[in-house]
């Protein structure tokens, strides 16, 4: 697993950052969230192939975060994709599919689903799930979480033991399922399966202020990309903006029990002569910046 960072700035581009775009690779998926303006060129930069997008998630919609959506769907359609296209977002998404419908200039050749979420489960597969939750913003926006599911760990030597033939019923009882020898007995998972283990759980804030919601959400992550618009210095403008500060992150990382802390969505007002990493590590010390193009390898 894998994400990269295609864009980490706030409202407008700087010279080294683009606008709101994250790349989860994973379980056989390239999973987009948010899709700022110029995001397919992003991708180049980082190699990652547009036709590969199974999936995009749209935490709200200004600008910043969904401008470059439509030139990234031309541009599929134009490499001749031919599978479908999942994109999930707030209240309002048909808004959405309508200005994309409208700025092409002939039909899609692959179909696209939009899907109005709401905050909860959205999708649920044998390796993974994805979740959402709203958070405070000036407009409705929502955080998103992937969650691994990891099985129990299969103890060969108790299956060995047991007498059970390799072969299918291996994967049966790895499954939860229990199974029926030809002897007549009846083997439950439990007799040859380790503890229950728990996955990567990766969060994404999106834009949000600091609330409760997203500490809540956030619980036990392994890795919290949170917005940090703004330094302490500017927490007025962090309020009457609805965004979070450093140390407004790095208290939801500190208070959710994260494991690690990225920060992103940084103001151009800013540079790297600016203590950004600094403030949040006064209250949650594994802290990192995010920047353009960085990518981190998920174990």
């Amino acid at each position: 697993m894998e994400l990269i960072f295609l864009g980490t700035s706030s409202a407008v581009h700087s010279k080294n950052r683009n606008h709101p775009g994250i790349v989860f690779k994973g379980f056989g998926e390239h999973i987009l969230f948010d899709c700022g303006e110029a995001t397919q060129k992003q991708m180049i930069f980082a190699q990652v192939s547009p036709m590969k997008i199974s999936k995009i998630f749209l935490t709200h919609y200004h600008g910043d975060h969904i401008l470059g959506l439509p030139g990234l769907i031309e541009s599929m359609n134009f490499g001749g994709r031919e599978k479908p296209l999942d994109i999930y977002g707030p209240k309002g998404i048909e808004k959405i599919a309508t200005v994309v419908r409208s700025l092409s200039k002939e039909n899609f050749k692959f179909e696209i689903n939009y899907h109005e979420i709401s905050e909860g489960t959205i999708i649920e597969t044998e390796e993974y799930v994805i979740k959402s939750c709203r958070v405070r913003h000036n407009v409705e926006s929502l955080a998103y979480s992937i969650e691994e599911i990891k099985k129990p760990k299969f103890l060969r030597e108790k299956a060995i033991a047991l007498d059970i033939p390799e072969g299918p019923l291996y994967g049966q009882l790895q499954d939860g399922n229990a199974v029926e020898l030809e002897d007549g007995r009846i083997i439950q998972p439990e007799q040859v399966l380790g503890k229950e283990r728990k996955g990567v759980k990766i969060c994404y804030s999106g834009d949000t202020r600091l609330c409760e919601e997203m500490i809540l959400f956030a619980k036990e992550s392994d890795i919290l990309i949170h917005e940090s618009t703004y330094l302490i210095q500017d927490y007025d403008k962090a309020q009457q903006n609805a965004h979070s500060t450093t140390q407004d992150a790095a208290v939801v990382a500190r208070d959710s029990n994260s494991k690690q802390l990225v920060l992103t969505h940084i103001s151009t007002r800013y540079d790297e002569e600016f203590p950004i990493v600094e403030e949040a590590k006064e209250i949650f010390e594994n802290t990192i910046l995010a920047e353009d193009l960085m990518r981190i390898e998920i174990k």
